[in-house]
């Protein structure tokens, strides 16, 4: 004969309670664990599962202090793991901000995440950290996958690429997203939609440049990054300005590239003083591969700054490690992750696009000096 339950409201004025559930015995036996739902807490507790759900996922509705304790006492005998995708629903905002980089072990992208990780956490949102190693097609799977998981916004914190093709169709899936209540931001000149953090780029390579030309160098070499990147055209582009207004010229053979790294840093030297050995300062369009120049010079004798005079670009910490310290352009690099980041954690679908601009300076150090007499 089956027994009758009579349904009752809770003290919140939510569903009627369901009862313990049969055969569950206090503690944390009666219940397999790897079983456990959002309802066996509820029975446990002794409350609706919408209160339980409210508890659990961090609802704005309040819920009295009493069935709170109850449901996150439930939660601990039962060992209850919350499903990451509900709780994401049940908040009244999204949690989570999601940042492509190029490579977070690079020192650059390091420091620029550095500033990313400090206004996120400020304002309570997990960091989802997506490496592309400059690969256009990952770039777009990632866009992809953040939008999937309803991100809060995006972060694209690297250069942009001199792709049209790919740039429009990014672009589609960025328009789509934004459409979706997403918000979008990128560092460097980037074609993208979203707002912008724009270092400036060409007037530090302006700037250094115009600094070795100033200390009396005539035949100045650079070693640059990929050349599909537009952070390695508009360095170059400030390079080539400074040496027009000082009546020199760049030739091409003056110019060699290679990827932004030590080991890039350091082939590039060996090619452009073969090529070139009138060259009496190098510029490395990054700090990384001002490193490997010095240390391919170290190996071949040629003293620093003595002989050649070599600078690097970002200011990243390594700068004022190296031995000699290295002559530099800075940028802001953790500032500029902040930045960023609090655009797309401020972003509006009626403000127009925002652009802030942070500027470069020089940075002198031992590794510049004078050519050679």
């Amino acid at each position: 004969m089956g027994t009758t339950r009579r349904a009752t409201r809770g003290i919140d004025g939510s569903e009627p309670e369901a009862g313990p559930p049969s055969g569950d015995a206090p503690g944390r036996g009666g219940i397999a664990r790897g079983a456990v739902t959002l309802a066996d807490v509820a029975r446990r507790a002794k409350v609706s599962p919408a209160t339980a759900s409210r508890v659990i996922n961090g609802s704005a509705k309040p819920v009295a202090e009493e069935l709170r304790a109850r449901v996150l006492r439930a939660v601990e005998d039962l060992r209850y793991v919350p499903n990451a995708h509900a709780q994401g629903l049940a908040r009244s905002h999204r949690i989570a901000v999601g940042v492509i980089v190029h490579d977070v072990s690079d020192p650059y992208f390091a420091e620029i995440t550095r500033g990313l990780q400090r206004v996120a956490t400020e304002h309570g949102r997990l960091l989802v950290i997506c490496n592309s190693y400059r690969d256009p097609a990952r770039e777009l799977e990632y866009v992809e996958l953040l939008r999937a998981q309803q991100v809060a916004a995006i972060v694209l914190a690297g250069s942009g690429y001199h792709d049209a093709a790919f740039t429009k169709e990014i672009n589609a899936k960025l328009r789509a997203y934004q459409q979706s209540g997403g918000h979008v931001s990128v560092i460097g000149r980037h074609e993208h939609v979203g707002d912008a953090v724009l270092p400036a780029n060409e007037e530090g390579g302006r700037l250094i440049a115009e600094y070795l030309y100033g200390l009396g160098h005539r035949h100045i070499g650079v070693i640059a990054g990929p050349k599909v990147l537009t952070t390695t055209t508009d360095r170059l582009a400030g390079i080539r300005r400074a040496a027009k207004e000082q009546g020199r010229s760049l030739p091409a053979r003056r110019v060699v590239h290679s990827d932004f790294s030590r080991d890039g840093g350091a082939t590039a030297t060996a090619h452009l003083l073969h090529d070139s050995p009138e060259v009496t300062a190098i510029v490395a369009l990054n700090d990384s591969m001002a490193v490997g120049a010095l240390a391919w010079l170290r190996g071949h004798n040629i003293s620093v700054p003595h002989q050649v005079s070599v600078v690097g670009f970002d200011d990243m910490p390594v700068a004022s490690d190296v031995t000699p310290t290295l002559t530099t352009v800075r940028l802001p690099l953790t500032e500029m992750g902040a930045r960023a980041m609090s655009m797309a954690l401020s972003g509006s679908a009626i403000h127009p696009t925002r652009v802030e601009r942070v500027e470069a300076i020089v940075v002198p150090r031992e590794s510049s000096g004078p050519p050679p007499a």
